[in-house]
């Protein structure tokens, strides 16, 4: 991925900084979200139903989406990218659907979590989690920005050691596809 910074002028080293460090803010910020909603699903039943284990099983996968992001952000490795933003696209859409149905069907869900908390006590605590829940989405779509721009930053620093542009001026400047000789074996009218 290269979320490594390079010496380049100052003001795109500088925007490049303060991205990383939001990029990063915003990683933490989605640890703790879902490591609360966990701790949520977990007050209405310490030992969860199938449904309480799927959720629980989705804010995990968050908290590594998360951690795999501050791992790419880190280390500059671009094995790390790919990873990152599959498992950041996949909670993401998963914790909106689950935001969704807490808020649309709070008494079905939470039956569906078999809950032994008081009925009033506990659809407060599923909508705090369906609050959190929403917060993660939206934080998901900013990290996944952010994510872009870092890689662009690096493509367009042109550092090929991690994934950028060949060169060393940055992004190549020729939009040319293919050589001439290439086109001589085409038919007549793609001879352009």
């Amino acid at each position: 991925m290269g979320f490594s910074i390079s010496k380049g002028s100052s003001n795109e080293s500088h925007s490049q900084h303060h991205t990383l460090k939001v990029f990063l803010f915003c990683n933490y910020i989605l640890i703790g979200a879902a490591s609360s909603c966990t701790f949520l699903t977990l007050s209405l039943r310490l030992i969860p139903s199938l449904c309480g284990f799927f959720l629980i099983l989705l804010h995990i996968l968050t908290i590594a989406g998360a951690i795999s992001g501050c791992a790419a952000a880190s280390s500059g490795a671009g094995k790390w990218y790919g990873t990152h933003m599959v498992s950041t696209v996949l909670t993401a859409i998963f914790q909106g659907s689950v935001s969704v149905l807490i808020f649309t069907r709070t008494s079905d869900f939470l039956g569906n979590l078999k809950s032994y908390v008081r009925e009033d006590d506990a659809a407060l605590i599923l909508k705090l989690s369906g609050g959190l829940c929403v917060a993660i989405f939206c934080l998901e779509w900013v990290v996944l920005t952010l994510a872009f721009f870092l890689k662009y930053f690096v493509y367009a620093d042109g550092d090929s050691s991690n994934g950028g542009a060949s060169g060393t001026n940055g992004m190549r400047r020729s939009a040319k596809v293919q050589d001439q000789e290439d086109l001589k074996d085409w038919p007549w009218p793609f001879q352009v």
